[in-house]
């Protein structure tokens, strides 16, 4: 069996948990927790980066630091996780939805401005599959607006625009180490904070409404409840967990990129045949091989597609609804404009296996299958 999912692991996770539990300090804040929050920020460039629970607390994080009043709205793509839309939901923000570029699935820079309205306060760059949003133009939209712009970056640390670590360019990123992402916690993330105002407010935020952290900093002889704040720090063991891949972070990376690289060359074919279409990274973006899709011609050959290579014991599966036709997107939002190719093609888009352990060979042993499945000989 490939299967499609399979969480990294390298073998000292194990050890650094026992070292965590050596050190009697397993709660949040520890040894490891800090040195991480430190490698974040020394490898991508960022003034404060934070551990936090998931992904969704970071972006909860980003939301809530934000200060959304009632009737202020938040520009996102519909073609993303249900986290990315009930971040703004809990701050109190209304979700207004943007169509995507058919491309690289992100948001649709060109369609951002027409959605602009008095109430808005903020857009959200959701990077799909490791692929930078434009976010020049995302950026210069937001400055002319005077608008937050947020990185949902969860699948993207190790990627980069023009140079940029995305989650350094706007002025929240946030990361996810859950197991199904290049770099795993279990369950995790990471807050990046790319303006030090908000330092001193998301570390209150994160500590339960305290001032603990200045606390332990020696910057004040005692703590107390200062602002509303949540727990949103994870174990040390988890950080411990996830500290043996950052090390390992380059390691990880060009192991999935040849992955990749042996999906695409061997798929190329299919797609000059006119089969399929496969993924596009524009000129200035550098990827992480978070995934590797491809796109049928609609849905029902997706779904013979699958049932294919389940035959043939190999895991693939198709990925989000768009938010704005499930309920919660109904009733907390509304879509910008058209939805030209948001729905379309959600619909024909696959996923291929993708993670740590699975080989280049593996990745040709796939493709052979997906051109079997056409009666592709070439």
């Amino acid at each position: 069996m490939i299967f499609f999912n399979v969480p990294p692991y390298v073998g000292k996770e194990f050890d650094y948990m026992r070292e965590a539990v050596d050190q009697r300090k397993i709660c949040g804040d520890g040894a490891f927790t800090k040195r991480c929050n430190r490698w974040l920020e020394d490898r991508f460039g960022t003034q404060k980066a934070l551990l936090t629970t998931s992904g969704t607390t970071a972006l909860d994080m980003a939301a809530l630091l934000c200060e959304f009043t009632p009737g202020d709205e938040v520009i996102l793509p519909s073609y993303t996780f249900s986290s990315t839309a009930t971040a703004f939901v809990l701050a109190g923000a209304k979700l207004v939805f943007v169509d995507i570029r058919p491309d690289t699935m992100n948001i649709d820079e060109r369609l951002i401005e027409q959605a602009v309205t008095n109430r808005t306060r903020a857009i959200v760059a959701m990077h799909y599959a490791g692929v930078a949003c434009e976010m020049n133009s995302i950026c210069e939209t937001a400055k002319r607006h005077g608008l937050a712009v947020i990185e949902d970056a969860a699948q993207s640390v190790m990627s980069t625009y023009h140079g940029k670590a995305l989650g350094t360019i706007g002025d929240f990123g946030c990361y996810s180490f859950h197991e199904t992402k290049n770099y795993s916690m279990g369950e995790g993330g990471a807050l990046l904070i790319n303006d030090p105002r908000f330092n001193e407010k998301a570390e209150i935020l994160r500590e339960k409404g305290t001032n603990r952290s200045q606390f332990y900093r020696g910057e004040v002889d005692k703590y107390t409840w200062i602002d509303f704040g949540d727990s949103y720090l994870p174990s040390d063991l988890n950080a411990a967990y996830l500290w043996a891949q950052l090390e390992k972070a380059d390691e990880i990376n060009s192991s999935r990129l040849a992955a990749w690289d042996a999906y695409y060359n061997s798929l190329l074919p299919l797609q000059e045949a006119g089969f399929i279409e496969l993924p596009v990274v524009p000129d200035g973006c550098m990827h992480n091989a978070h995934m590797f899709f491809i796109k049928t011609k609609d849905t029902d050959e997706r779904s013979r597609l699958i049932a294919f290579l389940r035959a043939r014991e190999i895991q693939s599966v198709f990925h989000y609804v768009p938010l704005h036709s499930a309920p919660a997107g109904l009733k907390y939002g509304r879509f910008s404009g058209k939805d030209v190719y948001t729905t379309k093609e959600s619909e024909r888009l696959l996923r291929l296996p993708m993670h740590y352990k699975l080989t280049a060979d593996d990745a040709v042993t796939v493709s052979a299958a997906v051109k079997d499945f056409y009666g592709f000989k070439g």
